[in-house]
């Protein structure tokens, strides 16, 4: 087998658009707005023309590029109309709204936090990071914002129609093997580039932070590029926490595969229909076995988990104290899959498989390989009869 290299990381300059001046907590202009932002975009579509991705993903990548050139160095809330609201987010609302001058239709997130001007300064300065994260497998990055008068921090990201595959999973019960294992993959390569070639673990992998679109696309977002963003929620979203590794709860050192955890521990909970701690009643998992639904079918109405809800540090406890949690051993899931996610799941990370592993790994290989239509699933979940 040949030997696996780091990809080489490019050089990108981000455009001085996205510094912070000193003096406020809001992005800056450059000189010379439009030159700045456009030598970025040329930056930008350079390096896409050296990545190993496949053409229609280089295409996509440049039409978001050229949407981003035309937004140019600003923005504020005057210049957005809000269309509806999409659900909350990792600790702020998110809603779609139109960009009124461009018309480009974007996903925006609000975050609002009790925290000092100081520590809003840095959480801006780091989130400027996002410029340089491009890749088929994350979610654009627009720009961010600060609103002094609301008091809230905006990030604009590219709207994914499909929306989040928790609120996927609320609409078909469970998710297919197959289709798991499309969404394996593109997170495997999600986890890759943050790591190698932007030097940053997600830290937040779960379903909610897993969007998809009509063309058939799986993307991360909500990643760790901010520090102080994550020291300030870090109280306050125990859903984050409830898919963290045992190591990251004991407060030890992680790394990557720590992610590797949060992956297992979802793709299990999107193949059962539940959250997979404590272990699900078998008779539920075999009620639920028959609530997938494929495209125009009405969807299920009642998929609600009957287990009395696990107060936090029970919860927290249980994931480091207890046997880790794992797919039926029925014939409702192959053996390759059932492997896979166990490998994800060994508590001891020094133990656990890592990317290379895992895509070495048989169940990899097939989802890789198969010829699944993820866009025709994400239709069919749009849709379905749902309230």
């Amino acid at each position: 087998m040949a030997s696996r290299r780091k990809p080489n990381k490019p050089i990108l300059t981000i455009p001085s658009c996205a510094t912070v001046n000193e003096r406020s907590p809001t992005p800056s202009p450059p000189p010379n707005q439009e030159s700045s932002m456009d030598s970025f975009v040329r930056q930008l579509k350079e390096a896409v023309e050296e990545a190993e991705i496949t053409s229609d993903q280089r295409a996509r990548m440049n039409e978001f590029f050229n949407q981003k050139a035309l937004l140019g160095s600003e923005m504020s809330d005057e210049d957005f109309e809000k269309i509806h609201e999409l659900g909350a987010g990792n600790g702020g609302v998110v809603s779609k709204v139109r960009h009124l001058k461009s018309g480009i239709i974007m996903a925006r997130k609000l975050i609002r936090l009790e925290i000092k001007p100081t520590i809003r300064y840095r959480i801006m300065q780091e989130l400027t990071v996002l410029h340089k994260c491009n890749s088929p497998y994350i979610v654009g990055f627009y720009g961010t914002f600060f609103s002094p008068t609301v008091g809230e921090i905006s990030l604009c990201m590219e709207y994914m129609d499909g929306g989040s595959l928790d609120l996927i999973l609320k609409k078909v019960g469970r998710i297919p093997e197959p289709i798991l294992g499309k969404i394996t993959v593109a997170v495997l390569e999600g986890l890759k580039y943050l790591r190698y070639q932007q030097q940053v673990l997600h830290r937040d992998v779960k379903p909610s932070n897993l969007l998809v679109n009509t063309r058939g696309e799986i993307k991360m977002c909500d990643f760790g590029v901010s520090g102080e963003l994550i020291n300030s929620k870090a109280n306050t979203f125990v859903g984050t926490r409830s898919y963290m590794s045992p190591e990251r709860l004991l407060g030890t050192r992680y790394n990557i595969r720590s992610d590797i955890w949060s992956l297992g521990l979802s793709l299990i909970e999107m193949a059962i229909g539940q959250y997979p701690i404590p272990p699900p009643d078998p008779a539920t998992l075999r009620e639920n076995k028959d609530k997938t639904l494929t495209a125009g079918d009405t969807a299920v109405e009642d998929n609600a988990d009957p287990r009395p809800p696990m107060a936090i540090f029970e919860l927290l406890n249980y994931i480091v104290n207890e046997n880790p949690p794992s797919l039926p051993a029925d014939d409702c899931f192959s053996e390759p899959f059932r492997d896979f996610v166990s490998k994800c799941l060994i508590k001891d990370p020094q133990s656990r498989s890592d990317i290379a592993d895992l895509e070495a790994h048989e169940f990899y290989i097939i989802s890789r390989n198969s010829d699944v239509d993820m866009a025709e699933f994400v239709k069919g979940t749009i849709n379905s009869n749902c309230q």
